[in-house]
């Protein structure tokens, strides 16, 4: 359900969410087939995406419907999702997240995990999960009012209604609107690895401003040393 593939020069790992016939939506197995897949990754860049017509519609109804009101499995599969999400939040590698149809639920929260959220013209976002007396518990609560405001998540998650790709863009949900998403992974991983990674580590930081500042002052001495003749080669 989860397909994985490397670019000739590795610099990008392609993660399809491969289950086109159920939306890509997400079983335990596909959940843990995914961290492994993020897990592993050696590449600096990941483009995660859904094979077929949407992105990802979430959790398996199936899946779901067979919990049958058992509180630990429950709690377990929540956790599972979690701990995907930080997987790829937490990964140095950088994931963007190309979101081409649908991104409902437990697919919406797995994307706002990413680093950087790309969307088509014919992309769509929602947490309908409120329809039917659930939400979604994949860490969706923590990150879509960080990322949009208290304002505009609990509008989403409050009405379940789903937005297109222009009112995604104006919410800052996702950071721009391309035919091809992958065409910004590549713009990624045209940068330096190291780079990119310090980056990454810098900016998710969420410790005080002035340990922040500590180590973005040590991270930058680390980057000079180790881009000296690239910087030189600028002022030729």
């Amino acid at each position: 359900m989860i397909e994985v593939e490397s670019d000739t020069d590795r610099s990008i790992r392609t993660v399809t969410l491969a289950r086109p016939e159920a939306r890509n939506a997400l079983t335990i197995d596909a959940l843990e087939e995914l961290e492994a897949a993020i897990d592993d990754v050696e590449e600096p860049v990941v483009y995660l995406r859904g094979a077929g017509p949407a992105f990802c519609a979430g959790a398996d109804l199936e899946t779901v419907s067979d919990l049958d009101g058992d509180e630990e499995r429950a709690e377990a599969f929540a956790r599972l999702g979690q701990r995907v999400a930080r997987t790829i939040e937490d990964t140095p590698a950088i994931v963007v997240a190309g979101i081409d149809g649908a991104a409902r639920g437990g697919g919406l929260e797995l994307a706002l995990a990413c680093d950087v959220r790309v969307g088509t013209p014919d992309s769509t976002y929602g947490e309908p999960g409120v329809s039917f007396g659930l939400f979604g518990a994949w860490g969706g609560t923590v990150r879509l009012p960080r990322i949009v405001g208290e304002g505009d998540a609990l509008e989403l998650a409050l009405t379940g209604r789903s937005i297109d790709a222009e009112t995604a863009l104006r919410m800052g949900l996702i950071s721009r609107i391309e035919s091809n998403p992958r065409t910004v992974a590549e713009e990624i991983a045209a940068n330096a690895d190291d780079t990119l990674t310090v980056l990454k580590r810098r900016l998710r930081d969420d410790a005080g401003r002035t340990t922040q500042e500590e180590r973005e002052a040590e991270a930058f001495v680390d980057l000079v040393a180790a881009h000296a003749d690239d910087v030189d080669a600028l002022l030729e």
